[in-house]
């Protein structure tokens, strides 16, 4: 709940058993853990802006939680998918990114490569902990993951244009905004997760999960405003001027997803205009 909110379950929470606590509470996580099938680990402090303001919180959960939940999992036998991030690859300039992929990451004063390096921590854990005690571990690495109800509070870029267009409101690009991602939405996320989660031969694996087609975040700011049909302008900010010291951007981040393709048949069938539309229909309701 740290960076969502009760409202984004609401729709289901009849069908589902809330507990709201803390994956560094080692009891909890192990009593809650105990009667289940299967773990899906996608709790994180992330967001940019959540790790530049707190930066030894972030560590914490991301890498003292994720080794909370690893042990529990493997003391009781569970199987369990933990989440990555593409964040793992730094600013490694050979794009695509593959799973075998060098991390290249910058000085630990640049305090945004905390979280990469607090996840790479989380991934090392598992696979020693695949190795040495057979826990059944598959690890995915998500890029750039959006969709209905996601947040633009924590950096967000798609969520955040996206209700800018619809006010009809500025839209303010980050740096020059030449820079390049490519987005995945989260119903094919959740499909390439949950298959993962039921094939053997993934265990001890860990995948990219990500969209295809490249696209500047200028180009999809022009995007949003054409599928929203919207009156807003484009305006550009120094990376200074927006984020706390201790920022650095990445030009590019491509995934290749040859690997989970070729385990699993998986890949993504929402175009960008696709995701676009359903986040620009759940901010209209």
């Amino acid at each position: 709940m740290s960076t969502g909110s009760g409202a984004n379950i609401a729709h289901i929470k009849d069908q589902i058993e809330i507990h709201q606590g803390d994956i560094r509470d080692v009891a909890l996580v192990e009593k809650l853990m105990a009667p289940a099938d299967l773990v899906l680990h996608m709790a994180a402090a992330l967001g940019v802006n959540t790790i530049l303001e707190n930066p030894i919180e972030s560590v914490s959960t991301n890498f003292t939680g994720s080794e909370v939940v690893l042990t529990a999992a493997t003391k009781l036998n569970k199987r369990i998918i933990i989440a990555s991030t593409s964040e793992i690859y730094g600013k490694n300039p050979n794009q695509p990114l593959s799973e075998e992929s060098d991390r290249v990451v910058g000085t630990p004063q640049k305090i945004r490569w905390t979280y990469s390096d607090a996840k790479a921590l989380e991934e090392a854990i598992a696979h020693a902990l695949f190795l040495t005690k057979q826990l059944k571990v598959t690890t995915v690495r998500l890029f750039n993951t959006v969709g209905p109800r996601q947040t633009g509070r924590y950096g967000m870029v798609l969520p955040r244009f996206t209700q800018s267009a619809i006010k009809n409101e500025p839209i303010t690009i980050y740096g020059d905004g030449t820079q390049s991602r490519v987005f995945c939405h989260v119903q094919d996320a959740v499909k390439a997760i949950l298959t993962l989660a039921a094939t053997d031969s993934a265990i001890g694996e860990v995948y990219n999960i990500g969209g295809v087609g490249e696209i500047t975040i200028k180009q999809l700011a022009e995007k949003i405003i054409e599928r929203t049909k919207s009156t807003s302008i484009i305006t550009f900010t120094a990376y200074d001027d927006a984020y706390p010291a201790g920022y650095e951007d990445m030009q590019r981040r491509v995934p290749d997803i040859t690997k989970i393709k070729n385990s699993i048949g998986w890949a993504p069938a929402n175009t960008l205009d696709n995701i676009i539309d359903d986040v620009a229909a759940e901010m209209k309701k």
